[in-house]
């Protein structure tokens, strides 16, 4: 592997069965602009239904998107080691079950063996939770993944930026979740700067 590559920034994203699967294809378009980051992706079964239903877009175009994609199933991969260094892993969208299982240790499938392996080595986790209303286990899941270190970050609109269309209310929440990665947003996201008089 060239020098260069070796020293890509890698980052899971996994794509559940929550809706907001444009959310997930704006942060991993947003990514090949960064050629220093490396996307590995697990799209589940709900996760690429709601991708057809949503977008119109089939699990291969969504995996196309990334540098390298797996099974859901596929527990032996290299992102459900800790010995495999990445900077983190983001969820988006984050169905409740899946915030379940990250909140209990279940790692039923690859996306949530990944985000357990993620918390383990205390690197950043991002579960972007698309829910509402909130029964009690889903706040109470929310609590123990935020306990354990992981990040929960519903993407609540930015309405006091004046925002037109979903599109930049999309892109402003890709920025923000980016923004927690350290990652360059390339005017996704407009700092405020206080109020002007």
């Amino acid at each position: 592997m060239p020098s260069s590559l070796a020293k890509r920034k890698r980052l899971i994203v996994g794509i559940t069965g929550a809706s907001g699967s444009l959310y997930a294809v704006r942060l991993l378009q947003a990514l090949r602009s960064h050629p220093e980051w490396e996307t590995h992706v697990v799209v589940s079964n709900a996760g690429a239904l709601n991708a057809q239903h949503e977008l119109s877009m089939s699990k291969k175009e969504l995996e196309a998107l990334a540098d390298v994609a797996y099974d859901q199933r596929d527990i032996g991969a290299a992102i459900a080691s800790g010995s495999f260094v990445t900077h983190g892993m983001i969820v988006v969208p984050c169905s409740m079950k899946t915030l379940a299982s990250v909140a209990h240790a279940f790692a039923d499938n690859l996306i949530s063996r990944a985000a357990d392996v993620i918390l383990k080595e205390r690197r950043r986790l991002v579960l972007v939770t698309r829910e509402t209303p909130l029964n009690l286990a889903h706040l109470r899941n929310m609590t123990a993944v935020t306990e354990m270190g992981g990040v929960i970050f519903p993407p609540v609109p930015a309405l006091y930026q004046n925002k037109t269309s979903i599109d930049d209310l999309v892109n402003h929440s890709v920025g923000r979740m980016l923004d927690l990665f350290g990652v360059e947003t390339d005017g996704l996201v407009e700092r405020w700067s206080g109020l002007s008089n």
